[in-house]
């Protein structure tokens, strides 16, 4: 039977995993604004942890489209390798840069203001 923490973790990478479907196609966000959508401002690298294990969740989560604070690839080595992280993105429009994403600011998701 699972601790109380353990409930309360795959509760919220549940809700996780449920902003990230909803990321647009050709739009990245952020794990600190999911983490302030869910109400956990301070829980940025609880969503990367999130996202880190995904691939065990049926069903697609579109990892790949979320970034640090600062658009960098930060979660690009959970990906398989190095650069699928960086194909996956440049294949829906954005222009990434030495892991970096250089139209960050245009393609950005908030949830906050899109999911009112």
């Amino acid at each position: 039977m699972p601790s109380l923490k353990q409930k309360e973790n795959n509760d919220f990478f549940e809700r996780v995993y449920e902003v990230t479907k909803l990321i647009p196609y050709g739009r990245i966000t952020s794990y600190g604004a999911i983490a302030r959508f869910l109400g956990s401002g301070r829980s940025a690298r609880m969503v990367g942890w999130a996202l880190n294990v995904c691939h065990n969740n049926p069903g697609f989560i579109p990892a790949h489209r979320v970034v640090n604070r600062k658009g960098l690839l930060t979660g690009k080595h959970h990906f398989g390798n190095s650069t699928t992280m960086e194909q996956l993105l440049g294949n829906e429009g954005l222009v990434i840069e030495d892991d970096k994403i250089l139209n960050f600011n245009e393609k950005f998701w908030d949830p906050l203001t899109e999911l009112k």
